[in-house]
């Protein structure tokens, strides 16, 4: 693997950087430019800078080298290219005897950071080399010791069981184990109980034999050596888990006053590590803890107020001790209340007025723990703090929790013991300061500061990390760590103090930092780096390696690759060597170098083909070269034609039972192999019998409604596929049953039977049964279903399917699988029930023939990366004990592959760097073998919080509700993770307006992917505003941007709240509103649009501006038929805001309202408010029997304008009445929908039906008259009516007809209108003729007479009044 370039040749001299470029590279103790040997004797002279007066200095070994880098690569005149050698040469500082080549720069001095710049830069200008994890090469190379596995640093044990002191290390040669105990050398073969497991420094103490544990604690460390160096484990202490007993005690009873406060002391003996402190009783029954009653964080139970309830059980305090599993119980408390009412009503527990009831007397709050008003706690960094607030009083008190100067944090606090307590997670310094818990009741409430400092053990800002240089190198170890107080650093190598160990010149300490110049292999050694303060204490081992390897090639040679044409490839060359070898592609033996153009050649050697072409085709070869040789490998590409459906299937419409072919015609590169599939509906189409599959085409034979659906075809090589799809329409066959089975009624199929199992072979067999009773429908599939009882028994799963018309079958069969089988039928109207299973049949197993699906890698951690899969079920395990072969690497780095095997189905990769690409395989194996080499797919491990805020935020305001941002992209290296989006938080600070409450709740405007601006809309116009920015990744946000703030201009308000329009009679609408929840800027007054409907006209619009201070609004109408529309808004300087707009009530069947011709304004009145304008006298419009009014002037609050522009006309008198301007289309109301036209016309409707009526019985009868004069038949003297000759009609021929009312003088009441008859005659008496028509007149006035006189009780019907008329 490679990740740097290399080493360039000495004298290669550039330019002295800024340290804003440089700074951050020496930082990291290495380089992004290839490692320069350059004179560390340069010094600025005035005006010249001197770089080259070592070189002949340098080693012999250096130079050869160097002179071998030039020879290899053709780099020869590196130095006569970069340096200017001059004629003259200076001397070099005090000290240096040669003279070299000199650079000329500008005559002047050196800014200061040049020296520094220079310092740091010339000590760290390598990069560190990585080993890959190749077997091969891990055991050749030689290694110092590295501590992979030890006991954590405060280790406590089980006194029942052995002790086991952990200590794994490894190394090159295999190092060699030694402990010390309490900081003097332990002798492991002098105790007969101690011993050191083989190749490891675990030690195990075995108590089998006898002894104590307690004889051994103490404080532990393990040293890891080679003859390259030791390592040092933790100082781990060693402590044996403590049970003590609980002191016996007698307790006498608590005697306590009802409503007094009560605490009942725990004191549990002191264990290793602390017991769990619950309270029972005696019986062992929980105590009920809630607001009143609870226990304390140490283990005391509280009780706010004593109740006499509180005496119906005792309380013990009970200690469970983790190592021992034991519960150990104190002897129980007993409570006796005093109480003023002894009685004990249950009904009484939680009612509010229980304390009253019960004769206890209220009182404010006070704080039984913590006491006092104020106290301070310390928490380190990292740890949970928990803060504790327990109050007394009656009634119980209620707890809250507040921080000074700002909000808890809700990310990390929460609520316990009923919010008693305070618990802040994984505390931070910004979590310092003064807290306050609040206890309150009706009688009061108390409050008790808590001051917090957050202390801090050492935590790493940078740790070593191990040091791999090539000889004549140079690099630097970084240990770096915070903490409060501060941490000291000491180093140390080999276990030994560095003060102590021999000298080394190519070592030199700058506090936190060694620095290694020109390192040999003798510098090899181990490095620990101890930090520590008063709350503890990091210990970290680095090693430094010095090797020197040729260039190693590390991929497979004469590799093949196949790429489809103008498709992007990457040809990869990993490879590894010391120094990092530098690597060059050629293509068929050509001497260029490929880089540019279509090429790319990342850090890592991959070469890339952006867009691949036909001559791209041949063999291109990698070479590494480095100062001890080179190597290289060749890569065969082979370019490849595209597959393309060139003939497409089309969508077509077919009749049920007809044939279609659907069309699929591919065109390929003809040294792949082409395979052509169908899908129907996104899923793998079956072939039945009635379907036929070609290489270009698809005929469906008898097509039927299932077929209706989506098909697509699918042309695929190995590199490769293209797809197309149509979509298949069935039309239903219409036509009439032709058989009498048509008509018969359908069901579902009866199950099949008597299964039968024959053919048995390896990987089949042939299932035959015997169909069940269609029931009317023909049977159209079968589906054969399978159940195995290894991985999941009693579950049935599809097989296969297959047509109606078979009953015997092939089945494909998996290896290793007890198979049983069940047949269902289908028809038309559903699934027949599952048959009886056949007989089991177990295949033999094989190796797996597929790989789980669905690999992903992605991290739950900063730190990890969790590698899931798919597991594979029994069909495709293939042999027992199925489990899965883990592969992982860093990508783009050639590191062996890692591996692991794995039973489940995820497994976690931990100690993985923040968010960085992984290959991944996973390979399915079981007891037959290993399945196929699995496909590599790339995850990623666990994102960290972003470091970085985007810089440079700057606002700009759009209108008074958007602002548009604009901001500097964070680098890609600080995102520390997968860049979601960049978010903006905003909130309300205050409203420009006086006396306004504004909510300052935070809101957040996303803005996804990489960009550098967005906008923020929505917002509240006239207000001021903040706003902060972070980056998103997918573990969280970012660090904040700078605060910025703004303002948002004046906007227009929002509609005026609770509009209320009132009718409270026929002449006046008022009108009420309430101020717009939102001005948004400064109320400048209100506008009123309003225009009178009446059925489909409008009238015209009048438009009425208030001041702001004016809620009320009073209209005269000037029609009481008509209706009103009232659209009323505010208005600021910018304009008018949103309107709300109400209707007065609505009269019934009103018709929808068209425009109309502009008409006049009906009469106004204002309401309360300074006078602002007049508004002159209006006419009210005429309706049919209303009288014209005239309403006088009245002074308003308002000014009235007319919407459309009218036409003054003089106004129109009627008898010396003046008539008003109608506000209606042709001056007049629309007769149609006033009430009196209606009821006149039905009441003419009435009396209309009655004539006919009477008419029809007139010409049917004949009414009173002679009946011989009308018969040539005589009447027999049978007929009962013959009296005088005529006919008499009975008394139900004389009931009034349905729906009319009669008056109790026998007349026909009057409806809807005075109108009669007579109203319409002409004169004279009327009288009908003997077909029962109309012949003349009669008049009210004498009917009425006549009706008067009648005083008789009996009803008259209509048709008898008519008859005395005539």
């Amino acid at each position: 693997m490679r990740r740097l370039a290399a080493r360039g040749a000495a004298g290669d001299v550039g330019e002295v950087a800024a340290p804003a470029a440089d700074s951050t590279d020496c930082a990291q103790g290495r380089s992004r430019r290839p490692p320069r040997l350059i004179d560390l004797c340069a010094v600025w002279d005035p005006g010249v800078f001197l770089p080259a007066a070592g070189w002949k200095r340098a080693s012999g070994t250096a130079r050869r080298r160097l002179n071998e880098a030039e020879t290899v690569s053709g780099l020869s005149s590196v130095r006569e290219a970069q340096v200017e050698r001059l004629e003259a040469a200076r001397p070099c500082r005090p000290g240096s005897r040669e003279r070299g080549p000199v650079l000329r720069m500008a005559r002047q001095q050196p800014p200061p950071w040049v020296h520094t710049a220079i310092l740091l830069c010339l000590l760290s200008l390598t990069g560190a080399i990585e080993i890959p994890m190749d077997p091969s090469i891990q055991n050749e190379l030689s290694q110092p010791p590295t501590i992979t596995k030890q006991s954590v640093k405060d280790h406590i044990v089980d006194p029942r069981d052995n002790i086991l002191i952990e200590c794994e290390a490894k190394g090159n040669p295999a190092p060699s184990f030694h402990w010390t105990r309490n900081s003097r050398f332990f002798n492991i073969a002098k105790d007969p109980r101690v011993s050191m497991r083989r190749r490891s420094g675990t030690l195990v103490i075995d108590f089998r034999s006898g002894g104590r544990p307690e004889e051994y604690e103490g404080e532990y460390q393990c040293f890891a050596r080679n003859k390259f160096g030791t390592a040092l484990s933790n100082r781990i202490r060693l402590q044996v888990s403590k049970s003590p007993l609980w002191p016996k005690e007698n307790l006498d009873p608590v005697v306590v006053q009802e409503g007094a406060p009560l605490t009942l002391q725990c004191n549990p003996p002191p264990g290793l590590p602390s017991p769990v402190i619950f309270w029972m009783s005696s019986s062992m029954e929980p105590i009920t803890q809630d607001k009143r009653v609870s226990q304390g964080h140490n283990g005391d139970l509280y009780f706010s107020n004593v109740m006499l309830q509180d005496m119906q059980t005792d309380y013990s305090c009970n200690a469970r001790f983790h190592f021992t599993h034991t519960i150990q119980q104190k002897n129980a408390f007993t409570l006796k209340v005093l109480t003023n009412n002894p009685y004990n009503d249950s009904s009484l527990r939680n009612h509010p007025d229980m304390y009253s009831a019960r004769g206890v007397a209220e009182r404010t709050p006070s704080f039984m723990y913590p006491q006092g008003t104020a106290s301070s706690q310390m928490v380190l960094r990292g740890m949970d703090l928990l803060l504790e607030c327990i109050a007394s009083g009656v009634p119980t008190p209620d707890i809250a929790w507040y921080k000074k100067g700002g909000d808890l944090p809700s990310d990390k606090a929460k609520f316990e013991n009923f919010n008693k307590a305070l618990r802040i997670t994984n505390v931070s310094e910004e979590d310092s300061g003064e807290y306050f818990c609040l206890a309150s009741n009706k009688m009061g409430s108390i409050r008790h500061t808590i001051s917090v400092r957050v202390k801090a053990a050492p935590y790493w800002l940078d740790e070593p990390k191990n040091l791999i240089l090539a000889p004549g190198e140079d690099g630097r170890l970084v240990c770096r760590a915070n903490g409060n107080p501060k941490p000291t650093v000491q180093w140390m190598v080999n276990g030994e103090p560095l003060q102590s160990a021999p000298p080394n010149p190519n070592r030199e300490v700058a506090g936190d930092t060694i620095i290694f110049r020109d390192t040999q292999i003798s510098s090899r050694a181990v490095y620990q780096c101890n930090t520590s303060n008063e709350h503890g204490y990091l210990l970290a081992n680095a090693f430094v390696s010095v090797l020197d390897v040729p260039p190693r090639m590390l991929s497979p040679r004469n590799q093949l690759i196949r790429v489809i044409l103008y498709n992007r490839t990457r040809l990869d060359c990993p490879f590894f060597g010391s120094p990092i070898p530098t690597l060059r592609w050629f293509k068929n033996g050509q001497g260029s170098n490929l880089d540019g153009g279509n090429y790319h050649v990342y850090e890592n050697g991959s070469l890339e083909i952006k867009m691949i072409r036909k001559e791209d085709q041949g063999i291109y070869t990698c070479v590494a070269t480095n100062i001890l040789g080179k190597a290289e490998n060749q890569v065969r590409l082979e370019v490849k034609d595209p597959t393309r459906i060139y003939r497409m299937p089309e969508d077509q419409v077919a009749k049920r039972g007809t044939t279609v072919q659907l069309e699929c015609r591919v065109k390929h590169d003809p040294s792949l192999k082409l395979t052509v599939s169908w899908l129907k509906d996104d899923e793998p189409l079956y072939i039945g019998n009635r379907m036929k599959k070609e290489d270009d085409s698809l005929t469906i034979f008898g097509v039927a409604e299932r077929d209706q659906g989506s098909y697509t075809c699918v042309a695929s090589t190995e590199l490769d596929q293209d797809l197309a799809k149509a979509y298949l329409t069935v039309l239903a066959d219409q036509a009439t049953p032709t058989n009498r089975l048509a008509a018969l009624p359908k069901g579902r199929p009866d199950r099949p039977r008597d299964l039968e199992l024959t053919d048995l072979a390896e990987r089949s067999v042939r299932l035959t049964w015997i169909p069940g009773d269609d029931n009317n429908s023909p049977i159209t599939d079968y589906v054969v279903q399978f159940e195995e009882d290894q991985f999941q028994p009693g579950v049935w799963h599809d097989h296969s399917k297959f047509p109606g018309s078979v009953n015997s079958a092939i089945l494909q069969l998996s290896p290793y699988v007890n198979y049983q089988f069940r047949v269902i039928a289908i028809n038309e109207v559903g699934s027949s029930h599952p048959s009886l299973p056949s007989e089991r049949y177990r295949t033999s197993g094989a190796p797996p023939e597929s790989n789980p699906a669905d690999v992903r890698g992605e991290g739950t951690r900063k730190n990890n990366m969790e590698i899931t899969w798919t597991p594979m079920n029994a069909t495709s395990a293939f042999g027992p004990n199925l489990r899965y072969i883990v592969k992982w690497r860093r990508r783009e780095t050639r590191e062996t592959w890692n591996n692991v095997t794995v039973w489940g189905s995820r497994y976690v990769v931990g100690q993985t760097p923040v968010y960085v690409p992984y290959e991944i395989r996973v390979q399915a194996e079981n007891d037959f073998g290993k399945g196929p080499e699995p496909d590599t797919v790339i995850g990623y491990s666990g994102e960290d919080y972003p470091r970085a805020a985007p810089t440079d935020v700057k606002i700009r305001v759009l209108n008074s509700t958007a602002i548009s941002l604009q901001w500097n992209r964070v680098y890609p290296d600080t995102v520390q993770g997968q860049l979601r989006e960049y978010r903006a938080y905003y909130w309300r600070e205050s409203s420009l307006l006086k006396n306004l409450w504004v909510s300052q709740k935070r809101q957040q405007a996303s803005f996804p992917g990489d960009r550098p601006r967005g906008v923020v809309s929505r917002l509240f116009p006239y207000s001021n505003y903040k706003l902060e920015m972070v980056v998103v990744n997918g573990r969280g946000d970012g660090p904040r941007s700078e605060t910025k703030e703004f303002t948002t201009p004046e906007g227009v308000p929002s509609a005026p709240r609770r509009f209320r329009v009132r009718q409270p009679n026929l002449e006046t609408i008022n009108l009420e509103w309430d101020h717009p929840e939102h001005p948004n800027g400064i109320l400048i007054g209100y506008t009123l649009k309003y225009v009178a409907f009446n059925g489909t006209k409008l009238g015209k619009q009048i438009v009425e501006n208030f001041s702001p201070n004016q809620t009320k609004f009073t209209v005269q109408r000037a029609d009481p038929v008509s209706r009103y529309r009232f659209t009323l808004s505010a208005r600021t300087q910018v304009g008018s805001g949103e309107a709300v707009t109400e209707e007065s009530p609505a009269p019934p069947n009103e018709a929808t309202p068209t425009a109309a011709p502009p008409t006049s304004p009906p009469t106004t009145v204002g309401a309360t408010g300074a006078p602002a304008a007049t508004t002159e006298a209006t006419t009210v419009p005429t309706i049919p029997s209303v009288a014209p009014t005239t309403v006088a002037t009245t002074t308003v609050a308002t000014t009235t304008t007319t919407a459309a522009t009218t036409t003054e006309r003089p106004p129109t008198t009627t008898s010396g009445t003046k008539m008003p301007e109608s506000a209606y289309t042709n001056n007049q109301a629309d007769i149609a929908t006033q009430g009196w036209f209606i009821g006149l016309m039905c009441a003419i409707a009435l009396l209309v039906l009655i004539l006919l009526i009477v008419c029809f019985i007139k010409r049917s009868r004949g009414g009173k008259y002679p009946v011989r004069e009308k018969k040539d038949v005589p009447l027999g003297p049978e007929d009962p009516k013959e009296e005088d000759g005529s006919f008499d009609y009975s008394d139900e021929d004389n009931k009034p007809l349905q729906g009319s009312q009669t008056s109790l003088d026998g007349t026909i009441k009057q409806q809807e209108s005075d109108d009669s008859l007579v109203d319409y005659g002409e004169g004279g008496e009327g009288q009908f003729n003997e077909d029962g028509s109309f012949i003349g007149q009669y008049t009210v006035k004498k009917d009425k007479e006549e009706t008067e006189g009648n005083e008789s009780s009996e009803a008259t019907s209509p048709v008898n009044a008519i008859y005395s008329l005539a």
